[in-house]
């Protein structure tokens, strides 16, 4: 498996069962253990995101979103090129599981924590594949209170098809770790006073996505600091 050196840029794909790239993220390695990957960025990382999905974000306007996952079902759209804007993110990702830790930052410090359902990572030279399968829980930065969030559209991507029964059932259990682990104060949240102090370093450049053709030659639109 590949071991990624504190510093280095890293890509995080979203990747359809259909092999097609869903979204690209630049991120910035903070460390790379056994236990997860490490990984974080600031307001201007390089993304890309499906046309449809920028478009939601720069109108304000979720129908457009909904529209995007029924592209996502067909197999058909295109992706645009981004940059993460408002918020640092650190994102803690053990290579096993169906969920990742978020924390996002603005200039008052740790806005909150924020759990991304996904699939397991598959390591690859250049950083890492998943898939967001829609669902969340966003969790208060003192960890004393929590709630899901995007439950519609979950039960939306359910119906097309595109998170399948045996996903669902991996959520499920995934859902049951999360808040068990979050109630334990287990994983990143055992030291939840250290990731409240942290910071991104200025002294690394802001992560771009490689020029190798994935990041096409649209112009870059701001996205928001929540996830897609």
């Amino acid at each position: 498996m590949r071991h990624f050196a504190p510093g280095e840029t890293v890509v995080r794909r979203d990747v359809h069962r259909s092999g097609r790239v869903w979204s690209e993220h630049a991120l910035r390695v903070v460390a790379d253990t056994g236990e997860a990957l490490l990984v974080a960025c600031p307001p201007g990382a390089g993304t890309r995101w499906p046309t449809l999905y920028v478009e939601a974000r720069a109108v304000g306007d979720r129908t457009v979103r909904t529209e995007a996952f029924e592209a996502m079902a067909t197999g058909r759209w295109e992706l645009t090129a981004a940059v993460w804007q408002e918020t640092e993110v650190l994102l803690w990702k053990p290579p096993a599981e169906w969920f990742g830790v978020n924390a996002f930052y603005t200039e008052g410090g740790l806005r909150n924590w924020y759990v991304n359902f996904e699939h397991p990572t598959t390591r690859t030279e250049g950083g890492f594949d998943t898939l967001d399968l829609t669902v969340d829980l966003v969790v208060a930065p003192d960890l004393t209170s929590w709630q899901w969030k995007d439950e519609d559209e979950y039960a939306h991507v359910r119906r097309l098809g595109i998170v399948t029964d045996l996903e669902h059932r991996a959520v499920d259990t995934a859902r049951d770790r999360a808040l068990a682990m979050i109630e334990e104060r287990s994983g990143p949240f055992a030291d939840a006073a250290t990731w409240a102090a942290w910071r991104w370093n200025p002294s690394w450049p802001t992560p771009v996505l490689p020029r190798d053709g994935r990041s096409g030659a649209a112009a870059a639109h701001p996205v928001t600091g929540g996830q897609p």
